[in-house]
């Protein structure tokens, strides 16, 4: 039995989904479009690893969009496209996560003292457990968004072999002396309990604005006399009634009691002012840098000229009548930076002593960095708690110490703990947290550590002025506290050293922007730091570095074979008792072996190794960055150098061809994987690469579920099916554009694109399988298809060769448009339109057979190049073709090959004709809607001036389809249309401007001077010659504006190159054959809500109406011939009917079948 075109009753998206994906699933058609492809070429991608810890968003439907795309576009270009999922299970999401369900912090970890406490044993399985929480929730959205990846294997950055890929990474880039251990400061998660990298410190997000209370603090000079004569031109001079004191500017008061130096530019010029404090009004003399004078006694302040002034200021003047007065300043002497090198003063807040010569600190040191941009010129240097400090201190001769003090065990820490506490020698601030964002909520005091240590200056006369400020601060990536700038022993790994290569190997990856890698990937490189590697953490790859107590011996272990090999060693030198992973076997790399092993913290740590002078090593307590994790996963998923080395080796698997992530990854996963590769193959890591942008709402703002806009991706799916959310997001922007998404959008995808394509199918399947069409004739030679076969083929080809381009340079938006607007523009509201009786009248002949292959090669060229977007809905449409008609063997698009382009079909001669009869048939309906004529009111005729013989020509081709599609009688072209048609001529100053800067007037008083030979020779050249100031100069059509005036009863329209005017007059005949016209369409709508079948003769009946009687007289046969009527009466009475209304006519029709 011959099978025919499967027809629907209507489109249901999220139902194709559901049955194309069980499809999928029975015949493997994703094992399938990899396995078909072997010993292909392959095309590599890799996945960036989602954490299943959380639930995923709409925003993961673009990305995963995205990454799909590529992959199904390339295996359709012949290539083979292995793409295995990931999952990425360490680091603070998922610890934060876990400590908050068990309701403990880190302290509780491994703390068997704590009442909460639990074992890092436990604390790890809880993580290990949670980690893979939702990974359900991610398939089911993997699945029913159609993204193709290997799920079923994937890489998880917490199985034994991947960790043991990564400790070899570690080793390589350790044998190149770019891993060294270092005591700096470094940004700090108090609250996460660990320290961050730069990258971290730069996602997005991370820098918010805060207001934050700021002191210019007094620092007493000491003793002032002595120092100032000794070392100051201007010293011997002074009355030394008051003291002097030093002003320094901070936006964080809490580091105030770890000050050890002041910091001053040795080329800035400094003054000494006599004043007033203006909080315990006694006379003080300060020193601040002279371009900052004017800023810092703005407002209460007031200069004067000489000391009477000064010392005639009582305190009580301050308030007369209840109103604040001016307190006096006087500048009395100045000298530069370097000449107060040296000068010591007291401790502003005297606590506690640096452990170290104590001797050095609570000096004026020298710094290069210092400006006058702000503050006072005078920088408060706590050399524990900032990166700038640390080294103008260390470099200070003699050195200045950090603030550091000995613990209960005998350590040397910070005045502040690693929970961003005060410690107990702080005194009257001791336990309290220098960040009130850092207590529990409802817990934070009113006061804040920095108002609290502001007011205590302000009583003791040591703090100058207090205010609120807002600057911008860094936040913790993940808990969105704070961060501190903290002295931390760390591993570094040394990124300057190879930096250069990164930026040069960067210059050849294709972004996609270009701007992502020449300005925000591109500036980072050039600027990178040394990477932090440490974390103070428990779930995560342990640092697989051994170390002596003395820290002199250490040894980077790159695999479990040689870490085997250093515990039977260990062992027989005694200082392990015995080895563990005993039952693994070295070289056997299956799974079962592999499970008897475990390389997290919990485990690694037991283990003690012997270095070659016999010393015990232990194992460094960090664990490794997070994003190092997967940065190693192009290596790492294979089991790399242990396993599949020639996929890395032989570039069957690297570098990557294609990634693409968030534009944040450019601080994150772009940057690692590019460090590494760098670092490790002297390769990049990727050569293409889509930084997508963000999800906004529909307003632009970020979706948040504390805001109530966040989308449920799945309820997204279930309403409006996987392909037109994906059209949608494709299509409305750019990847790397920002999308405000709305459901609306995607509504007007389903109606406008996917809504059209399937009519086009429907309308197609209900012709054919009428007339028993199955492809089964033989291919028609272009040059007997009639014209338009012909322009629609031809334009077919050129959007191949369009998408295919796309395609190819990472543009689906682009693709996807161009395709939509064929379907659209071409296809439905030109070909099928103008092709309708062609399918429907006549027999089964040559002109309906070419119809009808024609319309087919266009709906299984869209379904094939539309596939890699709409998966689901393309597949559809494509098995429905060729199941009917056997012309392909494949079991998916997916499985097919990617359309090639034909030059033969493409004509750009008839593609411009029908670009021609497109746009002025769009001009005289714009016309038609403007005087609301309808167009199934024919008009009498348009005229179309014409430039030359060569557009005359063009023209003469398709003024019958003009005519037929806008129902003109008559179309007329004109040579010349100067005495019909008035232009008029207009500068454009959006183009003039740019090009003729001050020229520009004197060129649009020559254009406004151009009469209508001027104006006629430009629409034909698209140029004209004119001359300014004596100097030729070429105008280009762009420089123009345009239009006609409309002439009495004729309407006119310009556009593209073309004008019509149409006359609007509507005689006698012409108005009886739009009677006609509306009846036909009266009667069709009648038969069709009848159920009548096409080929049915009937018969009608219809109501008398005086305005009906001689248009139906006149119209007669045509009415009877296009609806199909044998008889047709106007009758008097009409019991029954349906009554019909239009214009100021009412009738009733009745029909029946013959």
């Amino acid at each position: 039995m011959s099978v025919k075109f499967t027809e629907y009753k209507g489109l249901d998206l999220p139902n194709v989904t559901e049955e194309i994906l069980q499809y999928w699933k029975q015949h493997n058609i994703f094992e399938k479009s990899v396995t078909s492809r072997e010993g292909h070429q392959p095309f590599v991608f890799f996945e960036g690893p989602p954490s299943a810890n959380g639930l995923p968003g709409v925003h993961h439907v673009l990305a995963r969009a995205i990454k799909d795309i590529f992959p199904r576009y390339k295996t359709m270009k012949g290539f083979q496209v292995k793409r295995k999922a990931g999952w990425d299970t360490h680091g603070l999401p998922i610890e934060l996560g876990v400590e908050k369900e068990l309701g403990i912090t880190k302290e509780d970890i491994g703390n068997p003292d704590s009442p909460r406490g639990i074992s890092v044993e436990d604390y790890n399985a809880a993580c290990r457990k949670a980690v893979m929480r939702y990974t359900d929730v991610w398939n089911d959205l993997t699945e029913k968004m159609g993204y193709w990846v290997d799920m079923d294997d994937p890489y998880i950055t917490y199985e034994p072999k991947y960790m043991e890929s990564v400790w070899w990474l570690l080793k390589q880039i350790y044998n190149k002396n770019l891993l060294y251990k270092g005591y700096t400061i470094q940004p700090y998660s108090p609250k996460a309990g660990t320290g961050l990298s730069s990258h971290e410190l730069n996602q997005p997000g991370t820098y918010q604005d805060v207001t934050d209370t700021t002191v210019v603090a007094q620092f007493k000079m000491h003793p002032a006399k002595q120092q100032v004569v000794k070392v100051l031109p201007f010293g011997k001079d002074l009355e030394w009634d008051t003291d002097i004191y030093f002003l320094a500017w901070t936006t964080t008061p809490w580091t105030l009691p770890s000050n050890t130096a002041l910091t001053v530019g040795p080329k800035i010029e400094y003054v000494l002012v006599e004043t007033y404090n203006q909080y315990t009004f006694k006379p003080v003399k300060v020193i601040l840098a002279k371009a900052l004078v004017n800023y810092q006694f703005a407002g209460k302040y007031v200069q004067v000229e000489n000391a009477s002034e000064l010392n005639n200021y009582k305190a009580e003047d301050n308030q007369p009548d209840g109103k604040a007065g001016k307190i006096p300043y006087r500048i009395i002497a100045s000298c530069l930076g370097k000449d107060l090198e040296g000068i010591t003063y007291e401790q502003l807040l005297p606590y506690a002593l640096p452990y170290h010569h104590p001797a050095n600190a609570f000096r004026v040191i020298l710094g290069d960095f210092v400006t006058t941009e702000d503050g006072t010129g005078i920088v408060h240097t706590a050399p524990t708690f900032g990166a700038d400090d640390a080294v103008v201190a260390k470099q200070a001769v003699p050195e200045v110490p950090p603030m550091l003090v000995k613990d209960e065990n005998d350590n040397l820490v910070p005045l502040v703990d690693l929970q961003g506490k005060f410690r107990p020698e702080v005194g009257d601030f001791a336990g309290k947290y220098v960040k009130n964002e850092y207590y529990n909520d409802g817990e934070a005091p009113e006061r804040s550590v920095d108002v609290e240590i502001a007011i205590k200056l302000k009583e003791e006369n040591k703090a100058f002025k207090v205010e609120k400020y807002k600057h911008s601060y860094p936040n913790c990536w993940r808990t969105d506290k704070p961060i501190l700038y903290y002295p931390l022993d760390s591993w570094f790994i040394k990124i300057p050293e190879v930096r250069e290569k990164m930026v040069q190997l960067n210059d050849t990856i294709n972004w996609k922007p270009k701007s992502t890698g020449t300005g925000r990937f591109g500036n980072w490189l050039a600027n990178a730091n040394d990477w932090n590697l440490s974390r103070s953490r428990y779930w995560g790859i342990p640092l697989p570095i051994w170390r002596t107590e003395d820290g002199k011996e250490e040894i980077c272990i790159g695999s479990v074979e040689e870490l085997k090999t250093e515990m039977q060693k260990a062992v027989a030198a005694g200082v392990m008792a015995q080895p563990i992973f005993e039952d693994f076997e070295i070289g056997n790399n299956s799974e079962v072996n592999y499970s008897k092993i475990d390389l997290h913290k919990n485990i690694v740590d037991q283990i003690v190794l012997v270095s070659p002078n016999g010393k015990p090593m232990k194992r460094e307590a960090d664990l490794i960055d997070v994003w190092f994790d997967s940065g190693s996963m192009p290596y790492a998923q294979w089991h790399y150098p242990f396993e599949n080395k020639d996929l890395v080796d032989q570039h069957k698997a690297f570098p990557a061809d294609f990634i693409a992530e968030g534009v944040d990854q450019t601080r994150g996963w772009f940057y690692t994987l590019h460090a590494i590769a760098t670092m490790v193959f002297d390769s990049v890591a990727y050569k293409n690469v889509v930084s997508n942008g963000l999800v906004l709402d529909k307003n632009g703002q970020k979706m948040s579920k504390r805001l109530g806009n966040a989308v449920d991706p799945f309820d997204t799916l279930k309403t409006y099916g996987a392909d037109a959310t994906r059209w949608y997001m494709i299509s409305n922007a750019n990847p790397w554009d920002n999308l405000k998404f709305d459901v609306d959008g995607i509504e007007e995808v389903k109606r406008k694109f996917f809504g059209t394509l399937y009519n086009t199918y429907s309308f197609f399947t209900l012709y054919t399988n009428l007339d028993g069409f199955k492809y089964e004739e033989a291919e028609m030679p272009i040059n007997e298809r009639p014209e338009l076969d012909r322009w629609i083929l031809s334009e077919l080809n050129t959007l191949i060769k369009k998408v295919d381009e796309y395609y190819a340079d990472y543009e689906p938006t682009k693709a996807a448009r161009a395709i939509s607007d064929f379907t659209q523009d071409y296809l439905s509201n030109w070909y099928v339109r103008l092709s309708r009786r062609r399918f429907w009248k006549g027999d089964y002949q040559q002109d309906k057979i070419s119809a009808y292959q024609t319309l087919y090669t266009c709906l299984l060229t869209i379904a094939k190049l539309g596939a890699p977007i709409a998966p689901f809905y393309m597949d559809r449409l494509y098995l429905d073709l060729i199941r009917a008609t056997k012309t392909e063997e494949f079991e998916s698009v997916h499985l097919a090959q990617f359309p090639e382009y034909n030059s033969d079909l493409v004509d750009k001669l008839l593609e411009r004709k029908m670009e021609a009869a497109q746009t002025i048939s769009s001009l005289v309906l714009s016309l038609r809607a403007k005087e609301k004529i309808k167009v199934r009111q024919p008009l009498q005729k348009i005229l179309i001036p014409v430039d030359s013989q060569a557009q005359k020509s063009e023209l003469l081709q398709v003024v019958d389809l003009i005519a037929s599609e806008v129902n003109v009688k008559e179309v007329e072209l004109l040579e010349d249309a100067s005495d019909i048609l008035v232009k008029q001529i207009k500068p454009n100053f959006k183009t003039l401007g740019p090009r003729f800067g001050k020229n520009m007037k004197a060129v649009a008083q020559i254009i406004n001077g151009f009469n209508a030979q001027d104006i006629k020779y430009i629409e034909q050249n698209n140029e004209i010659d004119i001359v300014i100031n004596g100097e030729r100069i070429t105008l280009e059509r762009s420089d123009v504006d345009i239009s006609s005036q409309d002439i009495e009863g004729w309407l006119v329209a310009s556009n593209d190159g073309y004008t019509v005017a149409l006359d609007i007059s509507i005689n006698e005949l012409l108005k009886n054959e739009g009677i006609a016209r509306e009846l036909i369409n009266r009667i069709q709508n009648l038969r069709k809500d009848s159920g009548f079948e096409l080929t049915d003769r009937i018969e009608v009946q219809m109501l008398k109406d005086h305005q009906l009687i001689n248009a139906v007289k006149e119209n007669s046969d045509y009415i009877k011939t296009e609806t199909l009527t044998d008889k047709l009466e106007i009758v008097n009475d009409l019991d029954g009917g349906v009554g019909i209304e239009f214009d100021d006519i009412y009738t009733k029709l009745s029909i029946k079948k013959v």
